[in-house]
């Protein structure tokens, strides 16, 4: 390419606190009514004090394990003023100077190359409130539910040079932190939203002007936004035209940013240390226990799935679902046969229903049918039953029930009726056509309701008609 794209991605994640991050109020305002979650801190009352809320602490530590560092001993709130309607005080309570996290990477694999993504820092704040503004109307509407909710604002180093490494990135950052349980990672509810900086330069050691465009929560959203501020950065160099640094927004609709407002820079914010929150000061046994509550992340569980050779795209299929992902961890650590493990992933993906079938019950349909006790038609009526009843309490039962016939003198005498009855299908297989031997085993099993076992009607066949 003629011009080098390098992009940097800023993402605020929500913390899965109960309370907001400096007042006792809920923080999920996903079913709640407009302002309607909020206290006299969130509206910004004159003489109200931030508490913060530790767990929010607890959470950020987390974070800076799943980013492959620790969380500074050390770090303080600052303010951060500017004027909007959806932040009554003024200003947002912020981390600036001493952030809780600094340094840190991103793993990721894309286009089949293998790379790593530095991390910057990652500083806690408050949200903001969210603006309305109806079609046609002359006035907009103010929530102020999400005002103080306690985010994580993860900001990466600009070594991203493509839309499908920026995709990737993100993809990368929201499982680890789903699977660190810093955050729901709720993507339809804004639970993580990304601003992306793009920029084209001619030269590998200098950076062009950049461009924002913020607000995207999606990782499609993501790689069209960047791919399109390549694409309109690149014909504008090409006129000869310069690149404006600006904040521009995404349509999904359009597939394409638009210009909003000039860019503002650090001191166009007025930054100054926070009065009222005491620096946050932690010891090296307190970070060493919220090490201890870190669980599996995604590259270990990688690892773990690998082993079952079912490829990398049922690998990432499983991650994409936590509660898919729990139950085939969970019958690895049962130590169950690879070929029972792959089963119970594939059904899981294929119906997540059967999430729900308790792994003891699911484990001895997938063996019966690993062992062919249990034919693919009788094995998904058996896998119908538990998910219409996952706590089925007879499943030796439900398995001795839908078993498959092997009894050579049972299977033998129905072969001798489709033989009679399809002799068409029964000349083929004398002359070798393959599809007709299939066809006369797919009679055999209409006839037995399935539980023939359909090696052995395909032996019996070949063996009446002389076909080898």
């Amino acid at each position: 390419m003629k011009y080098i794209p390098t992009i940097g991605i800023e993402t605020h994640v929500q913390l899965k606190t109960k309370t907001k991050l400096f007042s006792a109020v809920g923080n999920d305002a996903s079913q709640a009514k407009p302002n309607s979650l909020i206290s006299h801190i969130d509206v910004g009352m004159p003489g109200a004090l931030p508490v913060l809320n530790e767990a929010a602490i607890e959470l950020a530590c987390r974070a800076a394990f799943a980013l492959y560092t620790k969380p500074q001993k050390f770090s303080k709130f600052d303010r951060k003023h500017y004027f909007y309607p959806d932040l009554p005080k003024g200003y947002q309570i912020t981390q600036y100077e001493d952030p809780i996290i600094k340094g840190g990477h991103v793993d990721l694999e894309s286009d089949g190359q293998k790379s790593k993504v530095g991390i910057t820092r990652v500083h806690l704040e408050e949200d903001a409130g969210k603006n309305t503004h109806p079609a046609g109307a002359d006035y907009s509407l103010v929530d102020l539910n999400r005002a103080g909710t306690p985010l994580l604002e993860i900001v990466s180093e600009p070594e991203i040079h493509s839309a499908e490494q920026a995709k990737a990135y993100v993809r990368e950052l929201y499982l680890l932190m789903k699977y660190a349980n810093v955050s729901d990672c709720d993507l339809y509810l804004g639970h993580m939203r990304f601003d992306v900086n793009v920029s084209l330069s001619a030269h590998p050691s200098a950076l062009g002007t950049r461009a924002e465009v913020k607000n995207l929560n999606s990782f499609r959203s993501v790689e069209g936004a960047v791919a399109y501020e390549i694409k309109r950065q690149t014909e504008l160099l090409e006129r000869g035209e310069k690149v404006v640094q600006e904040t521009r927004g995404w349509d999904e609709a359009k597939q394409k940013t638009a210009s909003q407002r000039g860019k503002e820079e650090a001191e166009d914010y007025r930054y100054m240390p926070e009065p009222d929150i005491p620096p946050v000061e932690l010891t090296d046994q307190q970070i060493e226990e919220f090490k201890k509550t870190v669980p599996k992340l995604p590259p270990e569980i990688r690892e773990i799935l690998n082993k079952l050779s079912i490829g990398a795209k049922v690998v990432e299929d499983i991650l994409d679902s936590e509660a898919i992902c729990e139950k085939v961890l969970n019958a690895i650590d049962h130590k169950l046969d690879i070929q029972v493990v792959r089963r119970i992933a594939y059904d899981s993906l294929e119906q997540p229903e059967t999430v729900k079938i308790p792994l003891e019950s699911h484990a001895k349909i997938a063996s019966s049918y690993v062992s062919h006790d249990l034919s693919s038609t009788t094995y998904s009526h058996s896998i119908n039953v538990l998910k219409d009843d996952p706590f089925y309490n007879d499943v030796e039962g439900l398995i001795k029930k839908n078993a498959q016939v092997s009894d050579e003198s049972i299977i033998d005498k129905i072969v001798v009726e489709v033989i009679t009855e399809n002799p068409k299908a029964s000349q083929d297989v004398k002359n070798g056509e393959a599809k007709a031997i299939g066809f006369l085993v797919g009679q055999v099993m209409a006839k037995s309701k399935g539980q023939a076992n359909p090696g052995l009607a395909q032996q019996i066949i070949k063996k009446q008609l002389g076909a080898k």
